[in-house]
């Protein structure tokens, strides 16, 4: 039997407008979960470069100002462009290879980044109509794998920040006890109080947890004093971009696996939001993704995409407006402009962070598996098909060097662990279910005979 009726979406809460208290706060736990990965890429990338502490400042800034923009678009759509759903933007994890890589090339640096960011974005607006087009390939069985996959590739940053980050206190019990607060207080909420309190327990148990931090001297914040109060971020601000050929193309194939990844991602996210995924929203949702990665190289930063961990807290909170992230993104560009703000968020220590995580990242992929659930998961190769392709998913995260006597060009697709998991499903499910659907079909009536 070929694989190709739609999920059936699961129960969740009936659509209601939010106060604008409620508003507020749960668009601050959007941005307060995604923080740490936006400003993770531009300081990674600037250190690479070698830059002075004040402009990976404004590397950071100049990201958390597109971050924040083209959340609002992807969220409230404009024109051709966002698919309408509660979406957070932010600078890609997928081209950081390639992009320190380049960092140290002579003749490349970030003129040159930025020159292929500019080139990858234009070339993702081209495909987005083509891509848009996979939204078929995607049956229960696919989605429900490549979302719970996202779901276990997730999981690993939750116990890295859960233990403290890194380091040899990695694991301290200082870092599990505040973790563990973070994480109890949540689930305390959610068993014995309801509505506004539930939409905003993860505000709360990262609030308690940082006060926590806070008394215990967890909390740095030395260097906020020199931070200015207003900065802008400026266009072009380390000259015109350069274009390479290498570079470029390079970055192109970053975008095609950010279009997988941001499909799987777009596709839970419509499971958890009631909302069917058809290839006119995939289309707009890719546009977004790749206006912004153009837009990006102009205004000092990287390829952005659409960020797997905020689904979590979309599926936890309950809260599916999409009000709520053109609110986040709305702070993001207000964090942009006050640097000062955008330091004391900095400071929300890992283990706050890794609390949260822990039921966030977890309730994707049990999301996944209520997808699997409508699937023929009886079937052998179907059972096959989720086994290999979160095996496949899980490579990257459990030994992230075993692809690496590959050629780099593949470094994109080995080491996304949500990129390999979809590729792998979609493939399996062709090989299955499509290509060998007659003969499935043909099997079937043998077995059934009139």
């Amino acid at each position: 039997m070929s694989e190709s009726r739609p999920a059936r979406i699961p129960p969740a809460p009936p659509r209601q407008p939010l106060p604008l208290l409620q508003l507020i706060l749960v668009g601050l736990q959007h941005v307060l979960l995604m923080y740490g990965g936006a400003i993770a890429v531009p300081l990674i990338v600037g250190q690479a470069a070698g830059l002075s502490r004040e402009d990976i400042a404004f590397l950071i800034n100049a990201d958390l100002l597109v971050a924040g923009v083209a959340t609002v678009v992807q969220s409230m759509g404009i024109g051709a462009v966002g698919i309408r759903m509660p979406v957070m933007m932010g600078a890609s994890f997928a081209a950081v290879g390639s992009m320190v890589a380049m960092a140290g090339m002579d003749g490349v640096g970030l003129p040159g980044i930025f020159g292929a960011t500019i080139a990858a974005g234009f070339f993702g607006m081209l495909m987005a109509p083509f891509m848009s087009k996979i939204v078929r390939f995607f049956p229960p069985l696919v989605t429900g794998t490549v979302i719970t996959s996202i779901g276990l590739s997730l999981f690993p940053v939750a116990v890295n920040w859960a233990g403290g980050g890194s380091g040899p206190q990695f694991g301290s019990p200082i870092y599990l006890m505040v973790a563990a607060l973070v994480l109890g207080v949540i689930l305390l909420i959610h068993r014995f109080m309801q509505g506004f309190w539930v939409n905003i327990s993860v505000l709360i148990g990262m609030g308690l947890g940082y006060v926590l931090c806070g008394l215990l001297g967890m909390v740095d914040l030395s260097g906020m004093a020199a931070a200015p109060w207003l900065q802008v971020v400026t266009p072009l601000h380390f000259g015109m971009p350069t274009f390479s050929l290498a570079p470029v193309l390079s970055m192109c194939l970053v975008v095609v696996i950010i279009f997988v990844e941001s499909t799987g991602m777009f596709l839970a996210l419509g499971t958890i939001t009631d909302r069917e995924v058809t290839p006119g929203m995939l289309r707009r949702g890719l546009l977004c993704d790749a206006g912004a990665s153009f837009v990006a190289g102009f205004f000092n930063t990287f390829t952005h995409s659409s960020f797997a961990q905020n689904i979590g807290l979309v599926q936890m909170t309950g809260v599916r407006c999409r009000s709520v992230t053109m609110v986040a993104g709305a702070f993001l560009i207000a964090l942009s402009l006050l640097p000062k703000a955008a330091f004391l968020v900095a400071s929300i220590p890992p283990a706050v962070l890794g609390g949260a995580a822990i039921a966030m990242f977890g309730m994707v992929a049990a999301t996944g598996i209520k997808i699997l659930q409508e699937a023929d998961i009886g079937d052998r190769r179907n059972q096959l098909l989720v086994a290999v392709s979160i095996g496949m998913g899980l490579i990257p995260v459990v030994r992230p060097e075993f692809f690496a006597h590959l050629p780099a060009w593949m470094g994109p697709i080995t080491h996304s662990g949500i990129a390999m998991a979809t590729l792998s499903a979609m493939l399996l499910n062709l090989l299955f279910n499509i290509l060998g659907g007659a003969g499935r079909a043909h099997m079937g009536e043998a077995a059934h005979p009139h």
